[in-house]
């Protein structure tokens, strides 16, 4: 090392000593940037994909207890060396004041936004 003098140290942080050279080390020139979505892939055993998607859909809401920050209608399903085939557990039906469906997909009947006595829309049974 060339020198080990506080003076030198200080400089990687503080600036340019008087006459001296720019700061090492600077701060990022760009705005940091906002909180972005992550996955967590979570790996369990079931015998067939019905019974996976059971299993899958109710992690799903139960984890959605305990984090309320949890994407709740982001969650999705895939083979464990498929990745790119993941399917979506939940219905995702945007309703007419914003909200959005949380029943399983491929439900049937009305779409109904979260919570007790949640916002119902759309076609109903169609049997």
């Amino acid at each position: 090392m060339r020198d080990s003098s506080s003076a030198y140290w200080r400089r990687w942080m503080d600036g340019p000593l008087i006459g001296g050279d720019p700061p090492l080390v600077v701060p990022p020139g760009r705005a940091t940037r906002t909180d972005r979505f992550f996955t967590v892939h979570l790996g369990f055993t079931a015998p067939d994909l019905a019974a996976a998607r059971e299993v899958a859909v109710g992690y799903a809401k139960a984890l959605s207890l305990l984090r309320p920050e949890l994407a709740l209608g982001a969650s999705a399903l895939s083979p464990a060396d498929a990745w790119q085939r993941a399917e979506r557990l939940f219905c995702g039906a945007i309703g007419p004041d914003g909200e959005r469906c949380l029943d399983v997909a491929g439900h049937p009947g009305f779409h109904h936004a979260p919570g007790p006595g949640g916002l119902g829309w759309g076609d109903g049974d169609q049997n």
